[in-house]
């Protein structure tokens, strides 16, 4: 597929995904609620499967973003939740969701350092399916029961989508070293998957949207705004802390790209189904900036390459 057709295909994983969450919702939840986690944990073990331990180098950069993702989710949540709580949780889950499994991608096409995000999407990732089963259990996710049985709940579901793919990956590497270069050589399959789970978990989203009446506009419209202020300070913050590491493309990747996917999975199940309203929106947000940085690198390296003069006209031509 060209990497024209594959800009058009997120887009219109969205589109119609929304569609078929309006005209089937029904039956869009349900394949949501049964597939995506199937659809995350592939992806992650495809993306995991080109991880070598040897290339993995915490450093402090990474303890500078992840401090921003946890702690300044958690100071961002307290500071919104007595405007209103619903808001609150809409915006948190943009900065504590982890780095996308594309970020390293999007890194490489900036000239940024692969290496170094693909340490810290693993970080980010670990550190999510730590902390999530007890900041969860914090914000009220099942009520209902004791704060222990809540976090065993969440432990369940939340440490075998993240943490497994890891693990089956290590084990392949060792056990099954054909299949894990398979898998290792076959790295656009997790963007298929993504944009399937895409579709999913965005038609899941709407079916609940719908189902919350227009009472809840006001909700959305201000967690969709929240959310693009959450986008723009996280890539400014990651670039920022990025540049005094020498690697501000990293900083800004590692701490702006999410992996929204994973986001809106959590959204629908943990906590307010209308909080969904924020990584729905943040999809749009990150690739707009993504967007726009891969146009000016693409005008930067245009103008550079016409700028040199040749000494071999027939090279351009070809």
């Amino acid at each position: 597929m060209t990497q024209k057709a594959k800009t058009y295909m997120l887009p219109a994983a969205m589109i119609s995904g929304s569609v078929a969450g309006y005209l089937f919702p029904q039956a869009t939840a349900h394949w949501a609620t049964l597939l995506a986690p199937c659809l995350i944990f592939a992806m992650l073990l495809v993306t995991y499967c080109k991880i070598s331990l040897n290339e993995l180098n915490i450093r402090p950069l990474h303890w500078g973003l992840l401090a921003i993702q946890i702690v300044g989710g958690l100071i961002v949540f307290g500071a919104l939740y007595f405007w209103n709580p619903i808001i609150a949780e809409g915006t948190f889950i943009c900065l504590f969701c982890p780095t996308a499994t594309a970020a390293p991608v999007i890194t490489g096409m900036l000239g940024g350092s692969v290496s170094t995000l693909v340490s810290y999407s693993l970080v980010s990732n670990m550190a999510v399916a730590i902390l999530s089963p007890i900041i969860f259990s914090f914000m009220g996710v099942h009520a209902d029961i004791s704060f222990v049985d809540s976090v065993l709940i969440i432990c369940s579901k939340v440490l075998p989508l993240l943490i497994f793919p890891l693990v089956t990956a290590l084990v392949l590497q060792k056990a099954f070293p054909c299949i894990h270069e398979a898998l290792k050589k076959r790295q656009p399959l997790s963007f298929y998957m993504w944009a399937v789970s895409l579709f999913l978990v965005v038609g899941k989203a709407v079916t609940f949207i719908i189902d919350q009446g227009w009472e809840s506009v006001p909700f959305e419209i201000a967690i969709a705004l929240l959310s693009l202020a959450a986008c723009i300070a996280q890539f400014y913050l990651g670039r920022k802390i990025g540049g005094r590491y020498g690697d501000k493309i990293s900083g800004a990747q590692g701490l702006g790209q999410k992996n929204t996917v994973l986001a809106i999975w959590m959204a629908l199940t943990y906590l307010s189904p209308i909080t969904s309203i924020g990584p729905a929106s943040y999809i749009i947000w990150q690739n707009s900036i993504n967007s726009y940085q891969l146009y000016r690198k693409e005008k930067r390296d245009s103008m550079s390459v016409t700028a040199q003069p040749s000494r071999h006209p027939q090279a351009l031509i070809e």
